[in-house]
């Protein structure tokens, strides 16, 4: 869809990292921007920032995990732009454990955040873009629900596992009816969300990556790559192409896929 100065976008997680990335791509290319977070400073920071830099933005509160979050987010959205374009799910956090020791209360956190926000999202913003035609969709993802490569945050793997299949089904249903749909698969890439120090449980675990072939992309290169997704109606975007190459490793012999990754993790320290 063309990103131009009538498209309104709004973007959850937008204070750091891909989100405050995307909201400055989006508004250098004319999108006036709301900036949604749970850190309300944070996202009126980013909000000045693009204010400052000739951009339109707004920044707000946003606890994605409250029932009424996402209908509070479209009363402000339409209360300041009167209109949505774009609607970006980017809220994501981690929880570290070894499988035995993660509760059961972590689990639904875990899942309440990353997973049943898009959901959350989807039942207020999806009837509007539908109603109007048009508009676009930007689920955020991860390498760890394409593959497995670690085992002590499957709670985060597993919700990013279903933003992939939720992300799949919206594009087979709403790209006929004018609303794109693109799944943001990000590998490492530098953000804030290690750094926020994510709960741990039980002994403690290295944190392994998805391999050395992917090296870390400042956010600014993903923001880019976002708003070029969503300009040419891209579905699939991976920061890292190569991930192409693990993705068919694993089809082709799924068996041998994880018998070498679980060799691998044995022999690691």
């Amino acid at each position: 869809m063309e990103i131009s100065h009538d498209t309104v976008a709004v973007i959850t997680g937008g204070a750091s990292g891909i989100g405050r990335a995307t909201v400055h791509s989006l508004a250098r290319r004319g999108a006036r921007v709301v900036v949604a977070d749970i850190d309300s400073s944070g996202a009126e920071a980013v909000a000045a920032e693009v204010t400052a830099a000739g951009g339109q933005a707004a920044g707000v509160r946003c606890d994605v995990s409250a029932a009424t979050a996402f209908d509070e987010l479209r009363t402000f959205t339409l209360d300041r732009f009167g209109r949505v374009d774009v609607v970006m799910n980017n809220v994501g956090v981690l929880t570290r454990g070894r499988p035995e020791y993660l509760p059961v209360a972590e689990w639904q956190r875990i899942i309440d955040i990353n997973l049943m926000s898009v959901v959350r999202s989807n039942d207020v913003f999806l009837p509007r873009l539908i109603e109007q035609g048009h508009g676009h969709i930007v689920n955020t993802a991860s390498f760890a629900g394409l593959f497995t490569y670690a085992y002590d945050r499957l709670p985060y793997a597993a919700t990013k596992a279903a933003i992939v299949q939720i992300s799949e089904g919206l594009r087979l249903y709403l790209q006929p009816q004018g609303i794109g749909v693109t799944l943001l698969c990000p590998g490492p890439v530098k953000t804030n969300i290690m750094a926020s120090r994510p709960r741990s449980f039980g002994p403690d675990v290295q944190t392994r990556g998805p391999g050395t072939q992917f090296p870390v992309l400042e956010p600014d290169v993903v923001g880019e790559q976002v708003a070029e997704a969503i300009r040419t109606d891209t579905f699939m975007l991976y920061t890292h192409d190569n991930v192409r190459d693990v993705l068919v490793e694993r089809a082709s012999d799924w068996n041998a896929f994880i018998e070498s990754r679980t060799e691998q993790i044995a022999t690691q320290p």
